[in-house]
């Protein structure tokens, strides 16, 4: 019987949260969870690919519902196979979704095709019998590494938290084998942020680093005072300064900052990757780049994104995904990125990794589980198997 997808469901469900950065709190913040449901049996189960849309972004259910996962269950069968009629084509689902789209108007309808794609690719993966990570591997010609750099994301403004509770959040994440971490700033006042800082440099010392992050709070005025301030220090980067489609704001501010800077999270497709590199003055020496596939169209348009990167003198190990989930570890790994960013203590279950796996020295080996691996993490995995009934 010729494979084919079943259903496409989605669930909204909360990821709320006290905490705040320099932009947003996330006491309201919602995420999607989708199940692609396929006929096709490994292992006497039937496989079911699963996706969610990363932090930072609202559960997109009503556009996955209403346009997207129609316009999928629509599609003559045959038209999302590969070659082999065996497997699903990631390519050919993707141009199904995107099918009587306009050019442009990146923003929401990027993160619905994301959390769908991210699913896509979960079971074409399982399907094939391999961790995703092998999969992109071998069609890219390359070795696949387990191996992927991981830094612990946190120092978020919390009701009540001093520097004290600051300081021990990130004690924490060098315990738990962490040796790059990273706090927020911009929301509060400059010099409260410089003591911000000045605490978790002491804290940490001088074997590990901290990057630091403004979630595009900052004016142009803001960000060169903010990075007259931060000069002194060495840290990982200064991220996200000002908005992130104001590419002239972030190359006047390399004339003020020499040290490493990073942005991208809130580009959502490889013209606007392209438009950053063009015109924002990154430096491909020192600045890093954290494109997010799952709010920027999925691995699809990610892996377009990579070859704007590659046809610009970009190397890949500059990329290092936002968002702290399991496809971009897969993609890290797969596609030799310079690493993925962790939440081991927010946005869970949702960030993380399998069961059992150890952090040392920031580097996290990922386990030989099919796909992505969402089933070797139990408290996440109970929500997609209950969506998937």
């Amino acid at each position: 019987m010729p494979i084919r997808i079943l259903d496409v469901r989605e669930i909204t469900q909360p990821i709320s949260s006290p905490i705040r950065n320099a932009y947003i709190d996330f006491s309201t913040m919602t995420t999607s969870l989708v199940a692609v449901i396929t006929n096709v049996v490994r292992d006497r189960r039937r496989v079911v690919g699963y996706g969610f849309n990363s932090n930072g972004r609202y559960g997109q259910g009503g556009l996955i519902r209403e346009r997207f996962a129609p316009r999928l269950l629509g599609a003559e069968p045959g038209s999302l196979l590969d070659e082999t009629g065996e497997n699903f084509d990631p390519d050919r689902i993707w141009a199904a979704l995107m099918r009587n789209e306009k050019p442009g108007g990146h923003g929401d309808r990027s993160v619905a095709v994301g959390t769908i794609d991210m699913a896509v690719w979960d079971a074409v993966a399982k399907i094939a019998g391999k961790p995703l990570f092998q999969l992109l591997a071998e069609r890219h010609g390359r070795t696949a590494d387990p191996n992927v750099f991981v830094y612990a994301a946190g120092g978020y403004y919390y009701p009540g938290k001093d520097d004290l509770a600051l300081r021990g959040e990130m004690r924490s994440y060098l315990d738990r084998g962490y040796t790059v971490v990273k706090m927020k700033i911009g929301g509060e006042s400059i010099a409260v942020d410089q003591r911000r800082i000045e605490a978790v440099l002491d804290e940490i010392g001088p074997k590990c680093r901290l990057a630091v992050d403004a979630n595009g709070r900052f004016d142009l005025e803001t960000g060169i005072a903010y990075a007259k301030m931060l000069r002194q220090y060495d840290l990982f980067w200064f991220e996200e300064a000002g908005d992130p489609l104001d590419y002239q704001l972030q190359a006047a501010l390399a004339e003020f900052y020499p040290g490493p800077m990073a942005t991208g999270e809130n580009l959502f497709s490889h013209q606007d990757a392209r438009n950053l590199i063009r015109h924002a003055g990154m430096r491909p020496d020192r600045d890093w780049l954290q494109f997010d596939c799952a709010l920027s169209y999925g691995l699809c348009e990610y892996q377009r994104t990579l070859a704007v990167l590659k046809d610009a003198g970009w190397s890949w190990t500059r990329c290092v995904p936002h968002g702290g989930h399991q496809m971009s570890l897969a993609i890290a790994a797969g596609l030799g990125l310079g690493g993925n960013e962790s939440y081991p203590d927010v946005f869970q279950p949702y960030g993380g990794f399998p069961d059992g796996t150890r952090v040392e020295n920031s580097i996290v080996t990922l386990p030989p589980l099919p796909g992505i691996g969402f089933e070797g993490k139990a408290d996440l995995y109970v929500h997609m198997r209950d969506l998937a009934v």
